[in-house]
């Protein structure tokens, strides 16, 4: 399990690879589609972008005590526009929106205290959590949607324990949830994970299999990849990400 403070940096580190990767980025590169069906860059930025001021009004909440996560806090208004206006902007407005929000979220992540860290907050999904998930929420955010701008940040990039943490994370859930594997394991790591009484085990390089349980390694290219220990078919994992496990 991350530290609070091994996952503020890491994902202070993933908030500047992001906007050092979509600085450069003219008009037309932006405009240009994503790898995830239905996206462009400049759509994939205006999300996160957005992201990143919800998750500052939840800490913002969290370290007043109050559960409806600073819905009213004046300084995240840019960041409550719908995300197709957003990602209607201008190349550097755009741009320095992310950059603006990232900074903002990683000073008031440092500005939390440990009490801040452990109150029970609601996200504007519904989902509740400690304010310490939100900060692994946006470090999934971050590297999870930098690899759907389709810019060079493949899966093999994301850093080992980030990859170990959302195995963690998601597979709890999964686990909580009867997804039909009997067992995932991590051959780079040489973790196994006990998921369910019955299906495959599949087995391969974390990277590789956080991409298929995040949706996007599709089940039938991971079996031409990773070891799939079964007759019966890699199944298709639910919509990612999934609320937490209550206690996780």
């Amino acid at each position: 399990m991350l530290s609070t403070e091994q996952a503020i940096d890491l994902a202070e580190g993933a908030a500047e690879r992001f906007v050092a990767a979509v600085s450069p980025l003219g008009e037309q590169e932006l405009r240009a589609p994503a790898s995830l069906p239905g996206w462009t860059r400049a759509y994939g930025v205006a999300h996160v972008a957005q992201a990143l001021g919800a998750y500052i009004r939840i800490l913002s909440g969290a370290a007043r005590s109050d559960r409806d996560a600073g819905a009213c806090d004046p300084t995240t208004a840019a960041y409550s526009r719908p995300v197709e206006e957003t990602a209607a902007l201008p190349g550097p407005a755009l741009v320095r929106e992310l950059s603006e929000g990232a900074e903002e979220f990683i000073a008031r992540a440092r500005s939390l205290t440990a009490r801040d860290w452990e109150r029970e907050v609601t996200s504007g999904g519904g989902w509740q959590h400690t304010a310490r998930y939100t900060l692994l929420r946006c470090l999934r955010e971050l590297e999870t949607h930098h690899t759907d701008l389709g810019i060079g940040y493949d899966s093999d990039k994301w850093p080992a324990p980030y990859v170990r943490w959302a195995l963690d994370d998601t597979l709890h859930t999964l686990r909580s949830r009867n997804f039909p594997v009997t067992a995932v394991e991590a051959t780079d790591l040489c973790v196994r994970w006990e998921i369910f009484s019955h299906g495959p085990v599949v087995a391969g390089p974390s990277r590789l299999l956080l991409g298929w349980l995040a949706g996007r390694v599709p089940a039938q290219s991971l079996s031409s990849v990773a070891q799939v220990l079964s007759s019966a078919p890699v199944p298709e994992p639910p919509p990612w990400p999934q609320p937490p496990v209550k206690g996780w």
